[in-house]
């Protein structure tokens, strides 16, 4: 049933029936399904999930076990079983090992989201491996930067990603193999497709009977198990480096969220919940759709449906067909979903929830998703480096406070530390976030110089202002770290600004984020061009699309006739560059 708020028992007028500690007391106190523990993790007693599956390939096994014969990968015609998914890793899983992949190996992942991500994806772990899910959107260069920096010996992608990175993949001494999916053309050496090897999607479920093969030891929770990649103010991509216990955590995460929003209600949660059905639109080499959506999907025995390519009315046919029940990613997603004037031509009545994060969002946005949806808005907070999941907010709670990101996991904690990170500051004063629990990575793949800066005895220094009131809900004020956020992606503007600079004309240059009403934000640069030298907007704009993901470019660029505004320390005042961007048409 979707999600409206005059339907709800008389019991609800007294929101919120439980407060966050009664419901934490309850739902994970000892002998609890949710029940938390304190282990020592790295040397740092740590709050975990008590009975949180020790790897993914104890996940694996655990749905296969309980779901074998439910849909688990509904993409375009093609629908894949749980039982057809496993036999598919498992069978991709001995095909790496005869190639040599054992524990601690490096395994890439650069496709698009089909059906073969989440079979390679567990096939590598199983192994105990490694898997580095690269970003689809990056050129051939950022590819072979990541692929060069992670040290991957095997590449599994599509056919585009491998015409991107294979005219440089002789300059990849390392990668021994390159597995593809889907291949248009005839592969040449060091490639083989993927089909050769497990057969297609639709022929999964006929492959034998097999279960995935065990490594060499038994996989520990603290083992590592996958390189995410995510940018600093350098502008260098920074791997983090994560467990097999920090991406299980989000299990109990929106175990946890769909419990505690009963419970705020006065409701009871349902002893056996019912299975539910996703449309998945956020691209998988994100942790948001990884960790948040694919693992709990999976502990639960949902189904999700990939789209090949976001595109509104293709969504409300597909939310139709199959009685999705919920959907989000980024709060572009929901605009668009509420917007569109297809809407009504569609039976939208399974939906119960749409939920968000990666980016600003107004207050109008959760109203409407209440009111126009009749489903239950959603955010959240977290990061690459905390696997996903740190804060949760949903339904009553998110309407009551738009401006907040929800309080902390049982199992996390945050704190707001003075400008020195010498002293913690008390509910309502604003500095620098910082994030605890069993989520957090254990660093930056070969970079001890980034991890000590960022990583502090089970803290990360998240980068983020923000306060937090008085029963622990978190409002993220500002952003420290030079990042503009569109659409969900990161862009940090180190790396866009030295692209500008590289430009023969530019002398100057400055990334900001200046607000869309869909997006959050898009990026656009004000620069300085040396004297005799041009440039136009379009030059420039084509100069960084020829070097960077096209959702970097800038979408507007103002030219300075003066060097740009800078303090006392040499750094560009921001915040003066804005108002040119002011007056932009279209900017709302």
């Amino acid at each position: 049933m979707s999600y409206d708020p005059r339907a709800r028992s008389p019991s609800a007028r007294l929101w919120p029936a439980a407060s966050l500690p009664e419901i934490e007391r309850r739902l994970c106190g000892p002998g609890q399904p949710l029940e938390v523990e304190t282990v020592e993790i790295r040397g740092v007693p740590t709050r975990v999930w008590k009975n949180q599956p020790a790897s993914l390939p104890v996940l694996a096994r655990l749905a296969r076990q309980a779901y074998a014969e439910r849909v688990f990968i509904v993409h375009e015609d093609e629908r894949i079983t749980y039982e057809a998914w496993f036999r598919a890793a498992a069978a991709l899983a001995r095909a790496l090992r005869e190639r040599g992949v054992t524990k601690g190996d490096r395994v890439a992942l650069a496709m698009r989201n089909l059906p073969e991500w989440p079979v390679a994806f567990f096939a590598a772990t199983s192994l105990g491996a490694v898997v580095v899910p690269l970003n689809a959107w990056w050129t051939g260069g950022e590819l072979h930067y990541g692929l060069a920096q992670s040290e991957t010996s095997v590449l599994v992608c599509d056919a585009e990603r491998w015409e991107r990175v294979r005219p440089q993949a002789s300059a990849l001494p390392l990668l021994r193999h390159v597995i593809v999916a889907r291949p248009e053309h005839t592969l040449q050496a060091p490639a083989a497709a993927l089909e050769s090897l497990v057969g297609t999607p639709v022929g999964y479920a006929s492959l034998p009977d097999a279960d995935l093969p065990d490594p060499d030891g038994d996989i520990a929770p603290d083992d590592d198990a996958t390189i995410f990649y995510t940018s600093g103010t350098t502008g260098l991509p920074k791997g983090a480096l994560g467990t097999h216990r920090n991406i299980l955590v989000n299990i109990f995460a929106a175990s946890y969220l769909a419990q505690r929003t009963r419970l705020r209600r006065g409701e009871e949660p349902p002893a056996e919940p019912a299975p539910a059905v996703g449309l998945n639109v956020v691209p998988m080499f994100h942790v948001t759709a990884c960790m948040a959506t694919l693992i709990p999907s999976i502990a639960g025995g949902g189904t999700l449906v990939f789209m090949q390519k976001w595109d509104a009315v293709r969504a409300f046919a597909l939310i139709e067909r199959e009685r999705v029940t919920y959907t989000g990613g980024v709060p572009t997603i929901a605009w668009q979903l509420l917007e569109h004037p297809e809407r009504h031509r569609h039976d939208l009545s399974s939906l119960d929830s749409v939920s968000y994060g990666g980016a600003p969002s107004a207050p109008e946005l959760v109203r409407r998703i209440e009111t126009d949806l009749r489903a239950a808005p959603g955010n959240g907070w977290g990061m690459t480096e905390t696997s996903a999941t740190v804060t949760s907010h949903r339904a009553e709670d998110y309407l009551h406070r738009p401006d907040s990101c929800g309080p902390p996991l049982p199992v996390s904690a945050l704190r707001i530390m003075d400008p020195d990170a010498t002293r913690v500051l008390p509910p309502g004063a604003v500095g620098e976030l910082w994030a605890s629990g069993p989520q957090v990575v254990k660093g930056y793949w070969k970079n001890p110089e980034a991890t000590a800066a960022t990583f502090v005895r089970g803290w990360v220094r998240t980068g983020d202002i923000a306060r937090l009131d008085d029963e622990g809900f978190c409002y993220i004020v500002d952003r420290a770290k030079d990042v503009v956020i569109r659409g969900g992606e990161n862009i940090y503007s180190s790396e866009v600004e030295n692209v500008l600079y590289a430009h023969p004309a530019v002398t100057d240059a400055a990334l900001i984020g200046i607000p869309h009403r869909t997006l959050g934000e898009e990026p656009a640069a004000v620069v300085h061009l040396a004297p005799g030298m041009s440039a136009s907007e379009a030059e420039l704009q084509a100069w960084v699309a020829g070097k960077l993901a096209r959702f970097k470019v800038p979408v507007s660029i103002r030219f300075s006739t003066q060097t740009l505004p800078r303090n006392a320390n040499g750094k560009i005042l921001k915040r003066e560059l804005r108002d040119l961007f002011a007056a932009r048409p279209g900017c709302d």
